[in-house]
């Protein structure tokens, strides 16, 4: 493994770290209202370089998801990066229906804000600032593919049908379509096991279900970067979601990547969630 094919994977996982690497599943109705809050840490190879904090707020109309994020411990010193993400959208039909999302990455020389609109799951209006150089062997972006797709963070909840408990094997049949703003993937879960969990200060205790995700890279990429060649034949990524009370929407409270120099997680240090209660409705 030569030293630029390590750094490029380890520049994309910490970028990617900073908004805390939210992994895209399709959403589907909602059954409540609810809200969780929770606190993440990132770290490669057993060593912390990142830390977050995210809030969901799932509303009878609308929905709010917001994460921030900055890098700590040994990469702090190799190079400071901040970073963070929000979208707001509708809840219309029992569906979430996000219109408006933004992230921005600051690390080291790399400062990048990313905004896109949407409406009815495709997109409208998308740009990136500073405008990235042209690179003339990436995979174009076609209108075809701004369609049926959702945004990283509201593709991050995933819905779980029925009237059983939500936390299960049936959770992990989902494959999604995401726009990040400059590429389009899709991700597909598979069940791998069930687990329990419990907090040391507090929060969410229970069950959580465990799946493997797959990463399938479909435009607005290089073919020839290592990252993305190295997480499209990964068949070790896994993502462990738990619920947010009140609703059949689970959450993700951890995510594992391995990679050629140390596995990379991303995983809640605090996950507290809450129903809320329905506002009343006036004539």
């Amino acid at each position: 493994m030569n030293r630029f094919r390590i750094s490029s994977l380890r520049r994309a996982f910490g970028l990617t770290a900073l908004w805390l690497l939210a992994a895209a599943v399709f959403c589907d109705p909602l059954a409540a209202q609810g809200r969780v809050e929770a606190k993440y840490e990132v770290t490669l190879g057993g060593i912390t370089i990142g830390k977050g904090n995210w809030i969901v707020t799932i509303g009878e109309d609308d929905y709010s998801s917001a994460v921030t994020g900055a890098t700590s411990g040994i990469m702090k010193a190799i190079g400071n990066g901040n970073g963070n993400a929000s979208v707001r959208g509708r809840v219309a039909a029992g569906q979430l229906n996000p219109a408006n999302y933004q992230t921005s990455i600051n690390y080291g020389p790399k400062n990048e804000t990313i905004h896109i609109a949407l409406a009815k799951g495709n997109v409208t209006d998308s740009s990136i600032e500073p405008v990235p150089p042209v690179a003339n062997d990436r995979i174009a972006v076609t209108d075809a593919h701004r369609r049926g797709v959702l945004d990283p963070l509201t593709g991050s909840l995933l819905y779980v049908a029925g009237t059983g408990d939500p936390v299960g094997p049936d959770a992990c049949h989902k494959t999604t379509s995401v726009f990040d703003g400059r590429m389009r993937y899709d991700l597909r879960l598979e069940y791998r096991r069930m687990e329990r969990i419990t907090f040391s200060k507090g929060g969410y205790q229970g069950p959580v279900v465990v799946c493997g995700v797959y990463f399938t890279p479909l435009s607005g990429y290089v073919p020839g970067r290592y990252a993305i060649k190295y997480l499209t034949e990964q068949r070790d990524m896994e993502i462990a979601f738990a619920p947010i009370a009140g609703t059949r929407i689970l959450a993700p409270i951890r995510m594992k990547i391995p990679t050629p120099i140390g596995t990379g997680l991303v995983e809640a240090t605090e996950f507290s969630t809450a129903t809320l209660a329905r506002a009343a409705k006036t004539n």
